[in-house]
């Protein structure tokens, strides 16, 4: 399964904001699993960044980045994720629009978000941490 991992998941990581960050860690952590490929994109990595540099400082914000781009997989913003951005008129917001064709082209399964109602368009499924996690147990049982 290819899941990716959306800007406000890793700023829940990075920040360690509960109590969203228990999730968010748990599904990260999959990147080690067999069977699972976590992406992101390099706009995630970069909203993420400037968010724990917000909270820790330059230094250790580089350090929880680099961290997470040693782990996930990393989703290319690709031209054409661009132009069909601005080209689909279901897509009110252009960073999510990028980050839908970025999941997209990495040919993910699930898109994983605390925002699930910015991507009502999309043609993949997408769900917030916890539901994810939730659904994991189930499938374990």
């Amino acid at each position: 399964m290819k899941i990716f991992l959306d800007a406000n998941v890793l700023v829940a990581l990075v920040n360690k904001q509960y109590p969203v960050f228990s999730s968010a860690a748990r599904i990260a952590s999959l990147s080690e699993t067999k069977g699972y490929e976590v992406y992101t994109s390099p706009m995630c990595l970069a909203i993420a960044f400037y968010f724990a540099e917000k909270k820790s400082g330059a230094k250790l914000a580089k350090k929880k980045i680099a961290l997470l781009s040693q782990n996930l997989k990393i989703a290319p913003n690709l031209a054409s994720g661009v132009s069909n951005s601005i080209a689909d008129p279901r897509i009110n917001d252009f960073e999510d629009g990028l980050e839908y064709h970025a999941a997209i082209d990495a040919g993910c399964n699930v898109i994983i978000t605390e925002d699930t109602g910015d991507f009502w368009f999309s043609e993949i499924e997408v769900m917030n941490c916890e539901g994810f996690v939730a659904k994991l147990l189930s499938l374990k049982r």
